[in-house]
């Protein structure tokens, strides 16, 4: 697997479909966001109010800032996510400052899961997990339909046992 953080997939002549993230990665990231940064809001608030005046509640709105800030960048973020399955590897890119380009071949995949934690379930996502013999180089896809990513664990799977590298 190869990284990059300047690879830019379509000046490197690389002509496939990209997929990009599903909609409810993005719903379920700004939830959390909202949820995070409102209690933030909402504790600093009070007890700023209770403490120390209202004047000095007046700083709660900065956790509100990061809020309106993060809205936009958790967007910008999820936008950034794509796949690409080709003949003899897989691609991922990702990044909105750093753009990065990961290449896994699939002769050298291990092992390929899908993982959905309790908030994934609740929206109905899970993430595949590829995992390759250097421990450094694994990847993760997050945020899919779990249809979707148990269609390609097992396209994967049996693409990485077709090629394997024979490690």
């Amino acid at each position: 697997m190869e990284t990059g953080s300047r690879d830019n997939p379509e000046a490197a002549g690389v002509e496939q479909a990209w997929i990009g993230l599903p909609p409810g990665l993005l719903r379920m990231r700004r939830l959390l966001l909202v949820v995070w940064l409102g209690l933030l809001t909402l504790g600093t608030g009070l007890l700023l109010g209770l403490l120390a005046g209202p004047v000095w509640a007046a700083f709660a709105l900065l956790p509100l800032a990061l809020l309106i800030w993060g809205w936009v960048m958790v967007e910008r973020n999820w936008r950034s996510w794509r796949y690409a399955e080709r003949a003899d590897d897989l691609l991922i890119s990702r990044g909105v400052l750093w753009r990065e380009l990961t290449v896994v071949p699939y002769g050298r995949l291990q092992l390929v899961e899908v993982t959905s934690g309790p908030v994934e379930r609740h929206f109905g996502l899970a993430s595949v997990q590829l995992h390759t013999a250097a421990a450094a180089t694994d990847a993760t896809i997050p945020g899919l339909d779990p249809v979707e990513a148990e269609r390609l664990r097992d396209r994967l799977t049996e693409l990485g046992e077709a090629r394997s590298a024979g490690l």
